[in-house]
This record gives C-alpha cells, structure tokens and sequence, in this order.
C-alpha cells in the first residue's frame, strides 16, 4: 500500500492566489498616490492596512492552508504588505513637506509691519492729577468723602447760606433736574428741587451732618454748570475741595495747608497768597494765588522778560478758599461758639492746564487718545 501524498494541496483558497495578492497591492499604491493631502492618506490607510483592509483579510486565510502551503503564502502576502507600508511612509513624508511649504506661505508674518496697530491706552490726566492731588491730603490725615452729582437744591445753595435770589440759583447757571408731582406730571425748572451739583461744596454739608468734629475731608468730584464749551470753560468739570472743622481753627491753619499743596504739586519753592473776597459760605473769603510756576515772579516789571503763563504780574489765580461761616456750621448741627473751620476749592481742569501747559480745555473732553497717551499711565 502506498504512502499519502503530501504534496497534494485540496485547499485552494481564491484571495491568496498570487493574481489577487498582487491585484491589492497595485490598488493599494495607487490609493496612496491619488491621495492629495494628509486627510485623504489617512482614510486610504484605513482601507487598504486596517483591519477589515483586503491584505489583512487575506492573512487570516493562510491559517486554513495545510502545512506545505502556508509558508509560500505567508511570505507572498507579506511581501506584499511590506511594500504597501513602505509606499504609505514615502506618501506621507511627500505630503507633510507640501503642508509644511504651504503653510509657510499662507501663514507667513510680515515681520516689518507696525506691531501697535492697536495702540495702548493711558489713563486719563484729569483722573490721575485727581487723584494725586488727593493723595498729598491723605498723607496729611485727610478721608475722602464724595456725594451725589444729582443734588437736592438745600444742599447744594440753602445749606451753604446761598440766599433765595442768589444769582447762581437761576436757570442760567444751574442744571435744573426735571422731576414729576405727587400728582403724576413733570415739573420744569426749580419746582424739582433737584439740581445738577454746581460745586463739590455739598458734600461739606453731608459730612457735617453725618459725622461729629473734628473733620477733615477733601472732596474729589464732577460738577456742572451751564457754561459754553470753549478754550476755557465747559459745562462740565471737576473740583477739588477740601473741609476742616475742629476747635482752634484759623486762617493761618488755612494758609499753611495752601502752601503745603503747592509746594507737593509744583516745587518746594512755590508761595500762595490770599487776597480778599466774597463767597457766600466762608467768612472770611479769600482768593488764593499762588507763585507763577514759569517765571517766579521774575517777569513782574521786566519788559524784557515777559511770561505768557502768569501775564508777568507773578501770581497764578487757583481758586477760592475762606473760614466756614457760622451760618454754614449752624445749618449742619455744628456749634460756632465752640468749632471753626476753613474751606477752600480749585478746578481740576484749570490746575492741569497750569501744571503741564495745556492750551485748550477741549483736548480734556473730546476723548482723543493722542492728548491722554503722552501723560501716560501714572500709579
């Protein structure tokens, strides 16, 4: 009896012929050169190494082969696989460099344009010299103390010995707020009550009703009046005011915080003077001038030397300033037998306008960066 013949294969399995080996693998590489970007490469991955890829499919076959074929055709599928990863690794290094250069084009940088297109903004002067003029009181002992811009009218003129036909309670000077009836319907002009503050002055009279002397405040705010936007005026400004009531309070107290100020705002060797004056809540008033910060006085009778900042008479005019009359102390619960106090108050804007010779109080109003970014930001 003859021996079984072992080079007989019964098993003839149709995606392993070599025909069809080689039939996936030429579909592979050309799925891999039609790709034209790294997206279409990896889903021609997907379809022809994945898992379910028909060269993987076909590997799993060789397992139903006997003995004598699975080594022929194991190495005919893995040759062929070798050469589709080896195609894929080439198409993906060709593709990277492509997007490499093109990003390079589309993304580039022109590194020679303008880097500030969007410029840096500053704070404004008038809130940074607000505040410092603030601070030289603080570091003297004095609070802030701020109140409403919208006034009731008995703060703002009554308190404060504005008599009834004072000039500055008219329309003329005084923002009117328009308010309604207890009947529903708007009232007009003073029958409100309610004013648009004219000064920072009301908050004198707030402090002294809340709080028992001694106080010592200065009262940083925006106040309005109905002034014509020009050079020199606006219908909106700021003030600057300052109130100390204690026992023993006089006018040489006054005058040596006045040269306190000026000096801290404008050199160590700036002088103030007081020359007499009416204001209808201190008693007595003064103006307060102070040394030309240009000239020092140099100009005064020197025609050779004329100063355009103090009109060569060497004093610069800052505001007004004067004892708390009693009338004032007695409307807020203050006894003027027992305490007395000075006040005094200057504009913000006019102060800038001296200190860093601004020419037009328009420039402070108007929100243009190009006159805010040269001050700077100061902390």
């Amino acid at each position: 009896m003859s021996a079984p013949n072992k080079s007989y294969d019964p098993v003839e399995v149709e995606a392993l012929k070599p025909e069809q080996i080689e039939r996936m693998k030429d579909e592979a590489l050309a799925a891999f050169a039609a790709a034209a970007d790294l997206d279409e490469l990896a889903s021609a991955k997907t379809a022809h190494t994945g898992g379910t890829s028909p060269l993987a499919l076909a590997n799993r076959e060789i397992g139903a082969l006997p003995p004598q074929a699975k080594a022929e055709a194991g190495k005919r599928v893995g040759q062929a696989r070798g050469q589709v990863s080896k195609a894929l690794a080439a198409r993906q290094v060709e593709l990277e460099a492509e997007r490499d250069a093109r990003v390079l084009v589309e993304e580039a940088v022109d590194v020679t344009l303008p880097h500030d297109r969007v410029p840096a903004g500053a704070r404004h002067p008038l809130t940074t010299f607000m505040e410092r003029v603030a601070d030289v009181f603080v570091s003297m002992g004095y609070e802030i103390a701020e109140g409403p811009e919208a006034e009731a009218e008995w703060f703002n003129f009554d308190a404060l010995n504005f008599v009834p036909d004072h000039p500055a309670r008219q329309m003329q000077d005084t923002f009117f707020v328009q308010g309604a009836s207890p009947e529903g319907k708007a009232t007009t002009g003073d029958e409100s009550g309610v004013v648009l503050r004219t000064h920072t002055s009301p908050v004198q009279a707030r402090t002294l009703i809340d709080r028992e002397p001694p106080v010592y405040v200065v009262c940083p705010g925006r106040v309005y009046r109905t002034d014509e936007l020009d050079a020199t005026h606006t219908p909106v400004f700021h003030q600057i005011e300052l109130l100390a009531v204690d026992e023993g309070l006089t006018m040489a107290d006054l005058k040596g915080t006045l040269d306190h100020m000026v000096r801290a705002l404008f050199g160590p060797d700036m002088k103030t003077r007081l020359r007499p004056n009416y204001f209808p809540f201190t008693e007595p008033s003064a103006e307060m001038d102070m040394l030309c910060y240009v000239c020092r006085g140099a100009s005064v009778g020197d025609p050779e030397r004329p100063c355009r900042t103090c009109g060569s008479e060497g004093w610069i005019e800052l505001g007004g300033c004067g004892m708390v009359n009693p009338n004032v102390l007695i409307a807020c619960g203050v006894d003027p037998a027992r305490y007395s106090g000075f006040a005094f108050g200057f504009g913000i804007e006019r102060m800038l306008m001296f200190r860093h010779n601004v020419e037009d109080m328009r420039d402070m109003v108007e929100g243009d960066v190009r006159f805010t970014r040269p001050f700077g930001m100061e902390i």
